[in-house]
């Protein structure tokens, strides 16, 4: 898979993450500007998700087995997006503290989905 992304998309996660964090220190709920910050992590997982797609179409394996990968791509793929919505839901410091949980589990993910790939 290509490494690149995924460095790219666990570091996108964990500004998400500090910076949600600090909007929920300073008492804030999730703006509009967060939301747009989580659009582009989930655009990111979006491509990983679709790349990683193509290259087990085209015959190459995940070291760790094929269904454990799609499931972390998947998981990976739906965490910013339900912690958004969550966000949503809670409109108080507490959906802040949602989405920067959010982003710590997406950069976990995407650790995970490098060594279950052969990384």
């Amino acid at each position: 898979m290509l490494d690149a992304l995924t460095v790219a998309t666990a570091v996108a996660a964990l500004v998400l993450a500090a910076w949600c964090g600090w909007a929920a220190y300073r008492d804030q709920p999730t703006k509009d500007w967060h939301f747009i910050g989580m659009a582009v992590v989930s655009l990111l997982a979006a491509v990983q998700l679709v790349i990683g797609v193509v290259q087990l179409a085209r015959g190459e394996k995940a070291e760790q087995g094929t269904t454990i990968f799609v499931a972390y791509l998947l998981g990976a793929f739906a965490c910013v997006p339900a912690v958004g919505f969550m966000s949503l839901a809670e409109r108080t410091r507490w959906g802040s503290i949602t989405v920067a949980a959010g982003g710590l589990v997406l950069a976990v993910l995407e650790v995970r989905l490098y060594d279950i790939w052969g990384g």
